[in-house]
């Protein structure tokens, strides 16, 4: 097979910014408040990866990939699409630690994409039932993320992982950053906020980041049934 040297997010004018879309070899990390369409945007680069003959490997951390929602976006070629997407779910933050020490085991040559979503949700909830262990923990999830980082660079292999955010006030204003936010903003090549807007059904996407280094940028997207595309 070809070498798959990027993977479209379905967003036509982010994906030319991008020089094709999500980096294979690198990690992108997604955040932002619940229904901005986080989960719709890590769905559609499963589907793009699947039409372009790769697999993809979706680890649902947090409860939220939906079957129905990948018919939606594509009403018709499902079954062929779906066929590649390997779907787990982790229940627990040792289970996440299991397949990521085991990711290699589920990796062939026709794997082009790796996606966890979310990949603090469990670690979260780690910590709110242990906080005298958040330390230790803090340690586990940085480990875990160097070993996400070091697969999708040795591997060749895009990495898509998603994080949880929590609301920073100042004396000015709010707003809100990735739960863990050193911890992914260190290990990702690129950041994508998406930021809700007063329209429900449309979002602010932001890149703070990227492994191009290109300047930061913002993108107006809508969020349809059909899935996220430019507003």
């Amino acid at each position: 097979m070809d070498v798959l040297r990027s993977i479209p997010t379905g967003c036509r004018t982010l994906d030319n910014y991008l020089k094709g879309g999500i980096s294979s070899g690198s990690v992108t990390l997604v955040y932002g408040e619940p229904e901005t369409g986080k989960t719709t945007l890590l769905t559609q680069c499963a589907i793009n990866c699947s039409r372009q003959g790769y697999k993809t490997f979706f680890a649902d951390c947090d409860g939220t990939f939906s079957v129905r929602r990948l018919s939606q976006i594509i009403p018709e070629g499902f079954k062929e699409i779906a066929e590649l997407i390997m779907l787990v779910r982790p229940s627990s933050f040792q289970e996440q630690t299991t397949v990521i020490d085991q990711l290699t085991d589920y990796i062939t040559k026709d794997v082009g994409l790796i996606v966890f979503d979310t990949v603090t949700s469990l670690y979260r909830l780690r910590v709110a039932e242990s906080p005298s262990r958040t330390f230790e923990l803090n340690r586990e999830l940085n480990r875990q993320l160097a070993v996400l980082a070091q697969t999708a660079t040795t591997q060749k292999i895009a990495m898509i992982i998603s994080g949880q955010v929590y609301a920073v006030l100042d004396s000015v204003s709010a707003s809100v950053e990735p739960v863990a936010t050193r911890v992914l903003k260190f290990w990702a090549d690129t950041v994508l906020a998406l930021k809700p807007t007063r329209d429900p059904k449309s979002v602010t996407l932001n890149l703070e980041k990227n492994s191009l280094k290109l300047p930061p940028k913002s993108f107006d997207l809508r969020i349809e049934k059909t899935g996220i595309c430019e507003y």
